[in-house]
Parts: C-alpha cells; structure tokens; sequence
C-alpha cells in the first residue's frame, strides 16, 4: 500500500510517501496507522495521537475504525484548520 504524508506529518516523517506492506492483523485504518508509528522515533512522533489525524482510503475521507479492503492508498494529515 502507498502511503502519503501531509503538512506537518510529512515534515516529522521526513518522506511525503513511502510503500508498505499491510500485515494480514492490521484489519483497519488505526491498525496499520500503528503498525506505521512503529518503523522510528519520528514516525512515532507523527503518528501517536489517531484522534488528531485523519485519514483518506484511496482518495475517500476515513476514520480509524475504517476496514482497510483492498485499498491501494492511505492519505495521513493533521486537522485542517482555516480563517
């Protein structure tokens, strides 16, 4: 699966997108959103807060509990704020 990072979670990340394999537990969106948090300090850092973060499967806003199916895309971003 392709994974993209936005705003400040791509700036923690330091990688705008990066491959992954899903492993066969990670059933939802905030499964492998853990799983991802593991791979380093920074993805740590960018990820350890679900409730702060939304996300798109394949292009579609999502939330944590979301089934991950046979999505090819997960979009991370932080809460966007306007004026």
């Amino acid at each position: 699966m392709k994974l993209v990072y936005f705003a400040t979670v791509r700036e923690a990340i330091g990688l705008s997108s990066e491959e992954c394999h899903v492993p066969q537990d990670a059933c939802t969106v905030g499964d492998l959103v853990a799983r991802i948090s593991a791979r380093s300090e920074e993805h740590a850092r960018a990820l350890h807060d679900l409730s702060r973060l939304r996300f798109a499967l394949d292009q579609e806003m999502v939330t944590g509990d979301t089934l991950l199916g046979a999505a090819q895309e997960l979009a991370i971003f932080p809460p966007v704020t306007g004026g």
